[in-house]
């Protein structure tokens, strides 16, 4: 057993139907964070709770090394102050009555009162705080309260920091600011990060893996490559993100080369399967390329017509809806778009390697 890991193994019932049943570990030797992702009301928020113990599962094991956070079989359920845990969520309450230095000096105990100064100072510092110490919280910005939540939670040296969507409220600007300053901490601390977080480029900018959630149970877990490259299921591909999610089977086989059946296009994709063998090509949008024209089809590159029915500007980009005889949607820049002359009705060629197609059986 390794001395330093987070071992869990839950089976939390939800008193109006629904049940969180998950089991895994987390090493807690090196700095790293573990996104927790999925779509809402599938247990994600329950987890944290769980873990820092202000929820308590029905049955199972929570264990960091050889000490029992939770054991239903021990009777065992240690209280969240005397768990290693900081819990930070989105509207963390700081206590109204304190100043800013009182509520990050107020989980500090045993050190004398210049040890505590010091140590307060130096976590005003790391968050730009200094010379608001004396503020109460009502005196702050929504990002200084945040940042200062933060400071109050890090100053007393968690174990693991679980994070709960704690930087949703918050502007651009202050949501940046704060992840740099958490960022520092975990490098520098070595910390262990837990995060719950509806926002994939959030997760992507901290995530050193992923554990996917859905109704309650695990769908895949590793590395953020592994998840998005190598989805394990269709909801998994739908979960990260991936647009087209595409039904169909396997029409033939050559070596690693597989010819689909999707609507009514054959695809060449690379992978492995069995002829009528029923699956789904699971394609990114951003791997599409729109040309004007047409083209023949090779074996490294899939060209398929279609007509576009719709374009939708996001910022910089734009989602191209596209009918192939199976629906489409492509992520090209609006320049692209602009250099293009894209519109609604017109003809365009859709350009897919096959090595974007990433292939999975039907369940």
């Amino acid at each position: 057993m390794m001395d330093s890991a987070l071992f869990v193994d839950l089976d939390y019932r939800f008193s109006k139907g629904g049940q969180l049943k998950v089991s895994f570990s987390i090493a807690l030797d090196m700095p790293s964070t573990t996104v927790i992702f999925g779509p809402s009301g599938s247990g994600k928020s329950t987890l944290l709770h769980c873990l820092a113990g202000i929820e308590t599962p029905d049955t199972g094991n929570i264990r960091l090394g050889d000490l029992d956070w939770f054991n239903k079989s021990k009777n065992q359920n240690l209280r969240p102050q005397d768990r290693s845990v900081g819990l930070l969520f989105q509207d963390y309450p700081l206590f109204p009555h304190l100043n800013i230095f009182k509520n990050t000096a107020y989980g500090l105990h045993g050190l004398s009162k210049q040890e505590r100064k010091e140590r307060v100072q130096s976590w005003m510092d790391l968050f730009g705080l200094r010379g608001k110490e004396n503020r109460y919280p009502d005196e702050l910005s929504g990002g200084e309260r945040q940042r200062a939540a933060l400071a109050q939670i890090l100053a007393s040296q968690p174990r693991l920091l679980l994070l709960d969507e704690p930087f949703s409220a918050l502007d651009l600007h202050a949501r940046n600011n704060l992840h740099e300053k958490l960022r520092t901490w975990i490098h520098e601390q070595k910390g262990t990060v837990i995060m719950v977080t509806h926002d994939l480029s959030e997760a992507l900018a901290f995530a050193d893996r992923f554990i996917i959630l859905s109704e309650g149970k695990i769908l895949q877990e590793g590395s953020p490559m592994d998840i998005f490259s190598r989805p394990a299921l269709p909801s998994v591909a739908k979960i990260v993100g991936i647009e087209n999610v595409l039904p169909g089977k396997i029409f033939s086989t050559e070596g690693d080369m597989l010819t689909l059946a999707v609507g009514k296009a054959h695809l060449v994709a690379s992978g492995l399967g069995q002829p009528q063998q029923p699956c789904f090509a699971a394609i990114r949008a951003e791997e599409i390329v729109l040309e004007i024209g047409k083209a023949a089809q090779s074996s490294a590159r899939n060209r398929i017509n279609g007509v576009i029915l719709e374009i939708i500007s996001h910022g910089p980009h734009a989602k191209v809806k596209i009918d192939c005889g199976f629906p489409l949607t492509a992520s090209i820049t609006q320049q692209s778009a602009l250099d293009l002359s894209l519109k609604a009705g017109m003809d365009i060629v859709a350009v897919i390697k096959a090595s974007a197609i990433h292939v999975l059986p039907a369940p």
